[in-house]
C-alpha cells in the first residue's frame, strides 16, 4: 500500500496529476480542489490511497491524511466505490461530510452525482459513528489562480465534471451559466479563456449543487 508520495509535479490535469518519484511518473487521480493547489515543476506531497482491481492499480491523491481517511471510510458503505467517494470529496470537504451525516442532511448528500435519497439515507445510517463528530466546516472546493490556454478549456471542464458523475447536459448547462455571461461568476479574458480553470470548476460544482 502506498500511503503517501512526494516528488516533482510533471503535469496537472483537471482530474489527475503526474508526479515524478525516483524517475517514475505516477498518475494520481484527485479532486479539483486538491489539483488546484499543484503547479507543474514544483514539488508536491500527497496522501494517497491505492485501489486494486483485477485489471488495474489506481492511485488517488489528497491534500492531507484526513481527506484520504474519509475517502476510504465512505467506501465501506454499500454501493460506494472510489469514483463516487472522490465525487463526494469534490462536492464536500471532510468537515462538510461530517456535518451532513451528523445532521442527517440528505439534501446535502444528494448534491453528489450518483447519490439519491436511499443512498443518502444509507450513508447516514452506516457512517454516523465512523466519520467522527464535525468541528464545523462546509462543502468547499479549493481555489487556485492558475492561468489556462484559450483552446479547449470548456471540453476539459466538461470532461472533469462528467468524470465526477454529472450528466453531460447538466454539466454543459452549469458551465454556460457560470462563464462569460453578464453577472456570471467567471469572466473570459481577451483571448476568450477563463483566467483560472479551478475557478470555473468550482463555480460549476456550486451551480450543479444548487440545481441538483
Amino acid at each position: 500500500m502506498i500511503a503517501s508520495l512526494r516528488g516533482r509535479v510533471a503535469a496537472v490535469r483537471l482530474d489527475s496529476v503526474v508526479v515524478e518519484v525516483g524517475g517514475v511518473g505516477l498518475m494520481v487521480q484527485a479532486t479539483p480542489g486538491t489539483l488546484a493547489e499543484l503547479r507543474s515543476g514544483q514539488e508536491a506531497e500527497l496522501a494517497t490511497s491505492m485501489v486494486v482491481r483485477e485489471d488495474s492499480l489506481t492511485l488517488f491523491g489528497f491534500a492531507n491524511a484526513d481527506e484520504r481517511d474519509v475517502f476510504e471510510i465512505v467506501q465501506t458503505v454499500s454501493g460506494i466505490g472510489p469514483r463516487l467517494a472522490l465525487a463526494m470529496l469534490a462536492v464536500h470537504t471532510p468537515e462538510g461530510l461530517r456535518l451532513a451525516v451528523a445532521q442527517q442532511d440528505l439534501t446535502a448528500l444528494m448534491k453528489v452525482p450518483g447519490i439519491g435519497r436511499k443512498g443518502a439515507q444509507r450513508i447516514v445510517l452506516e457512517l454516523t459513528d465512523r466519520l467522527g463528530a464535525p468541528s464545523g466546516g462546509s462543502a468547499v472546493v479549493a481555489d487556485a489562480a492558475k492561468p489556462v490556454a484559450a483552446g479547449g478549456w470548456r471540453d476539459q471542464v466538461l470532461d472533469a465534471l462528467t468524470g465526477l458523475g454529472w450528466p453531460a447536459k447538466a454539466a454543459s448547462d452549469a458551465v454556460d451559466k457560470v462563464v462569460g455571461t453578464p453577472g456570471s461568476a467567471v469572466s473570459l479574458d481577451e483571448n476568450g479563456a477563463p483566467p483560472d480553470m479551478a475557478q470555473v470548476l468550482r463555480a460549476a460544482l456550486r451551480q450543479l449543487g444548487r440545481t441538483g
